[in-house]
């Protein structure tokens, strides 16, 4: 019988800022460690790196808390930026005239995984599984 891989996650919706912009940090993190990952959240000079570091922080502890597993063993298996909705606001200009403002928002959501929890037949599949998402 095939066991379910435990995972943690964390998501944040409606996060004010371009799914772009967020996907190029997410891009950095994606495979990495727990450590590693907080690392180079704290020293990417990019404004989306703090709500994410808050996710990546807040599904550690999920982890820890829920789970029981170890923060040194926690690898990040999936991060993913999906495009929220997109908030619409007029601004007054001269003469009477408005101009359109549009503030993109994002859902960030961020899967860990445990390396080191035990498994009984999918052992070997959860290593490969887990191993094969590092970038070279």
């Amino acid at each position: 019988m095939r066991q379910k891989i435990p995972q943690v996650y964390a998501v944040g919706q409606y996060i004010s800022m371009s799914a772009d912009k967020a996907r190029r940090v997410i891009d950095q993190i994606r495979g990495r460690s727990y450590e590693e990952t907080l690392m180079i959240l704290e020293l990417m000079p990019y404004r989306a790196c703090y709500p994410i570091f808050k996710l990546v922080y807040s599904a550690a502890a999920n982890a820890t808390h829920n789970m029981g597993f170890n923060q040194a063993s926690l690898v990040i298996s999936k991060a993913e930026v999906n495009e929220a909705t997109t908030w619409k606001k007029l601004k007054p200009r001269a003469r009477g005239r408005s101009y359109p403002i549009r503030r993109p928002t994002c859902h960030i959501r961020i899967v860990l995984l445990d390396i080191e929890y035990e498994y009984e037949d999918d052992l070997y599949l959860y290593e490969e599984k887990t191993f094969s998402l590092k970038k070279s």
